[in-house]
């Protein structure tokens, strides 16, 4: 089993900063990427951004580029989300994905409500 904690969610004005980090544990096991997606009220999961384990090469949706950084700690098996100049539109339930190595399960965190002021 693979466990998967986020943090750092809260309540921010628009053009603020908020940092969210993601804990993967359990038995030993291989990261293949780690990703970041969210859920706003009434509408379908989104991809945000993610990363690949092994070279750390990065992707990001349009709507977040040059905004949001995702960034990890390889000795700690954490991913992180730097989120600047944020905007109403980013408020939703983000939520923690872990993909291992050669095991087809996503694994998901509960989600870190982030609710943007205008």
């Amino acid at each position: 089993q693979v466990q998967v904690v986020e943090s750092g969610g809260g309540l921010v004005q628009a053009g603020g900063s908020l940092r969210l980090s993601c804990a993967a544990s359990g038995r030993t096991f291989v990261l293949y990427a780690m990703g970041w997606f969210r859920q706003a009220p009434g509408k379908e999961r989104e991809f945000v951004a993610a990363i690949s384990w092994s070279d750390g090469n990065t992707y990001y949706a349009d709507s977040v580029k040059g905004r949001f950084t995702i960034s990890r700690d390889n000795g700690k098996n954490t991913l992180y989300l730097h989120m600047n100049n944020l905007k109403p539109e980013d408020t939703a339930v983000y939520y923690c994905n872990v993909k291992r190595d050669k095991d087809p399960v996503d694994y998901w965190g509960q989600g870190t409500q982030v609710t943007v002021s205008s």
